[in-house]
């Protein structure tokens, strides 16, 4: 399988264009690191942003930044902490739960609208991303949206493209909007509590007026400890002091938390945002699930009630990392049962290859919303060139 690299935007038009002359296939990627998310490739070459690098706007007065698509994340993050600001969603890094290598880039970070723990406090990827550049699948350059926020009439392509998984055009620049990084990071740990009161004491910090940017649990043995329920706080230190005392106070029925903060406090939230207690076997499977915190713990226990399953909680509760074995169709009947009974939605994030071509990787979508999805990609790339059936079969 061959591969294209295009230097430029320009060039990426070229190859696009010719591909659906002749009727090839393109699978598009960046680093590299997330290539096991979606359906398997179904392509004849790739088309690589790689060499679309480099920052191409910063302005931290605007508290705005632009980059082409291929540059690394990590390059972008340094470039915000030298200004002392940050991308404010938090975006996840895949290479543990894959095994890759290679650097996760700013263009797949908005293409799979990544966002981590923060997401409960900040939005995901999807609400900072205020512009896009992208070749579509006619060889097209479009631009949607731009330096500042606006209202939108009509379809919004800037959020359109957020979470599209390259199935409508490859994007070539994005532009976020960043926020002032946080004086002082701290993490209230509360040991013991099993899920349905971990989810309790979480729902009752989410509530209070102390603005939690992270809201998570960790059921005994996830991480090789006992269970731990986890809520941090950012801001400056008085007034972590203050919110740290109010949530003592307020959560004093679940027990005594310890404080945690420095590097404990931010290789414990990595972990949480990489999914990392659940990376390991690399052959099971895993499954990210979305439901209203207060069905998760019923959900999950439905699920190993007929299946080995190991799990951890994040935004609250509402997001469920789920571990099982990949053997059959790796649980995908059982889970989407549970979902149905409970609601929400899951995505078979790591599976073996012929697992994710015979079941459906992302939540099944009703008819209507099928032929709409469809109607879109057909309005973006008629030939079907770019990501062919990544996320749905035949689309």
């Amino acid at each position: 399988m061959g591969g294209y690299e295009p230097g430029s935007e320009a060039e990426a038009e070229d190859i696009v264009r010719a591909a659906a002359g002749r009727g090839e296939r393109l699978r598009l990627a960046g680093g590299g690191t997330a290539s096991g998310l979606g359906r398997p490739a179904q392509d004849n070459a790739t088309l690589s942003a790689r060499k679309l690098a480099g920052v191409t706007l910063y302005e931290p007065a605007e508290m705005v930044v632009s980059a082409r698509a291929g540059t690394p994340l990590a390059e972008v993050e340094a470039l915000l902490a030298s200004r002392g600001q940050m991308l404010p969603f938090e975006p996840m890094d895949f290479r543990k739960l894959y095994g890759t290598a290679g650097e996760p880039t700013l263009g797949a970070v908005a293409a799979t609208n990544n966002a981590g723990p923060r997401r409960i406090n900040a939005g995901a990827a999807r609400d900072s991303l205020i512009g896009v550049r992208f070749v579509n699948g006619r060889g097209e350059a479009i631009k949607s949206g731009g330096r500042v926020m606006k209202n939108v009439t009509g379809l919004d392509l800037v959020k359109l493209m957020a979470g599209a998984h390259g199935t409508l055009g490859l994007l070539t620049e994005v532009t976020f909007k960043v926020l002032p990084a946080c004086e002082r990071v701290a993490t209230l740990v509360f040991p013991g509590l099993d899920d349905a009161r971990a989810v309790a004491a979480l729902a009752a910090a989410l509530g209070s007026p102390f603005e939690l940017t992270g809201a998570a649990h960790l059921p005994a043995g996830i991480g090789g400890t006992g269970a731990r329920t986890l809520m941090r706080l950012e801001g400056f230190a008085e007034s972590i002091d203050y919110r740290t005392g109010e949530l003592r106070r307020l959560l004093k029925r679940f027990g005594t938390p310890e404080l945690v903060e420095g590097e404990a406090g931010t290789a414990l939230w990595q972990a949480v945002r990489d999914a990392a207690p659940l990376a390991e076997p690399r052959d099971t499977a895993l499954w990210r699930i979305s439901t209203a915190p207060s069905h998760g713990p019923a959900l999950v226990a439905a699920i190993a009630a007929e299946r080995g399953a190991r799990w951890f909680y994040d935004w609250g509760g509402g997001l469920i990392w789920l571990a099982t074995e990949s053997a059959g169709d790796a649980g995908t009947a059982l889970v989407r049962a549970a979902v149905r009974a409970q609601g929400g939605h899951a995505t078979l994030v790591r599976a073996p290859d012929a697992v994710r071509a015979a079941v459906p990787v992302f939540q099944p979508l009703a008819e209507p919303l099928m032929r709409i999805t469809a109607g879109i990609k057909t309005a973006h790339d008629p030939a079907g060139v770019l990501n062919p059936g990544r996320m749905y079969a035949g689309v």
